[in-house]
């Protein structure tokens, strides 16, 4: 991988619900496409589906976990990183929307624990799930990269918090309903745009459960909002090239961050 390039493969998967084996099959099919990128992002839950009343059952212990044993076979076959989307997983007798990270040798090297829980228009995702405690920086092969998973985007101080740690790219991976499509567009665009980092975001299509369905609409969007590479309403994968040099260079000419205050206490009147 050349210095501050690197090249990332994003999946939108239409997920059967409650079927691991078919949608690890997907996986396998929509990868085929692919014939050599540095990281590969899949969605929220993908390897079950969103069904919150599900999310106890379907858990994973991270010692003998299905998802985690076919990410590290697919990294190990593509020589690729990979940031898994996320699964259910039981840790200390809790359970958190977890997002797992894999080098290119299949090793496990991180996790990230949703911090906002979705608990809202039939969603009970706080009811069964615990929120995690801290964001989280991988730095894979000298790009740092911030974690996020769906509902997190609604938080700008999250994104902020990445980019004054250091993140190069925030990927947000999502099972985004297709009632709120305003907002993945407005939000996906702004978190890159106001924190001058690349924003990559990988979300489901498809049913979810009896009459919702997953926006789709996965995208890969530079430091100024452009979108590089999208996906509409079907399955498959999307790629692009991201050149950090060249947004190093635009930091360096607008240069935001020197205008924060710090503090932002209102006073009312």
């Amino acid at each position: 991988m050349e210095k501050k390039k690197i090249n990332i493969s994003t999946i939108q998967i239409n997920t059967v619900i409650r079927d691991k084996k078919t949608n690890f099959k997907k996986i396998k099919k929509i990868l085929s496409e692919v014939k050599q990128t540095d990281i590969i992002v899949l969605p929220e839950v993908w390897s079950t589906g969103w069904v919150c009343e599900d999310f106890v059952n379907i858990s994973e212990e991270l010692e003998n976990s299905e998802t985690v044993k076919f990410l590290a076979e697919i990294a190990k076959e593509k020589n690729s990183n990979i940031i898994g989307g996320s699964f259910i997983t039981k840790r200390d007798n809790k359970y958190y929307n977890t997002c797992p990270i894999l080098n290119r040798q299949g090793k496990l090297i991180g996790l990230y624990d949703k911090m906002h829980l979705y608990s809202y228009y039939g969603s009970e995702e706080g009811q069964y799930l615990t929120q995690g405690e801290n964001p989280i920086i991988i730095d894979i092969e000298g790009i740092k990269i911030g974690l996020t998973i769906c509902y997190d985007i609604r938080f700008p101080e999250l994104f902020r918090a990445y980019r004054l740690a250091g993140a190069d790219i925030i990927t947000n991976v999502a099972a985004w309903s297709n009632t709120k499509p305003i907002p993945w567009d407005a939000m996906t665009k702004s978190r890159a745009i106001e924190n001058q980092t690349f924003l990559v975001a990988a979300n489901q299509v498809g049913p979810i459960f009896e009459k919702d369905y997953n926006l789709g609409h996965s995208r890969i969007i530079d430091y100024n909002g452009n979108i590089l590479s999208e996906i509409k309403d079907i399955e498959g994968v999307i790629n692009s090239d991201l050149n950090l040099e060249d947004m190093y260079q635009f930091r360096e000419k607008c240069t935001i961050l020197k205008d924060l205050k710090k503090s932002y206490e209102v006073n009312v009147i």
